[in-house]
């Protein structure tokens, strides 16, 4: 894997949130995304490079809903560039990782995107990410 392209972290009230790492980073978030597919909005800041990815649940059922109910609010995944996704998934699945989905899917900030199941990987949601605009 190339770099690491953002954190992850599931919130539960994204404004709240928003002035709260507006605080501790000095900076305002660059945008708010809602990927409606996976019953999420998003929130980006841009920390030297790296992004911070605010997440927050729009429907009980969404992953963040469940993760925060389970897990209280915090770190939910690290994201990391693969490109191209598809090539990186299918190497990875051959070394024994188990992916969650059999193909990419659309996510936020442009991204077509994969995760490894967190029991392959010491309990950490590991998500794989492409820029659509490459």
């Amino acid at each position: 894997m190339n770099k690491l392209e953002h954190i992850g972290i599931a919130v539960k009230d994204l404004e709240a949130s928003n002035k709260l790492f507006a605080r501790l980073l000095g900076k305002e978030h660059y945008k708010i995304e809602e990927v409606e597919s996976e019953g999420v909005r998003t929130s980006f800041f841009d920390v030297g490079g790296v992004k911070i990815e605010l997440l927050e649940a729009t429907r009980p059922d969404s992953a963040i809903a469940k993760f925060i109910e389970k897990r209280g609010e915090g770190l939910h995944h690290l994201a990391f560039e693969a490109n191209p996704v598809e090539d990186k998934m299918k190497e990875l699945g051959e070394k024994g990782f188990t992916l969650l989905r059999d193909k990419p899917f659309a996510g936020a900030d442009n991204k077509m995107v994969a995760f490894i199941h967190p029991k392959s990987t010491n309990h950490v949601l590991i998500e794989l990410c492409e820029d659509k605009r490459d």
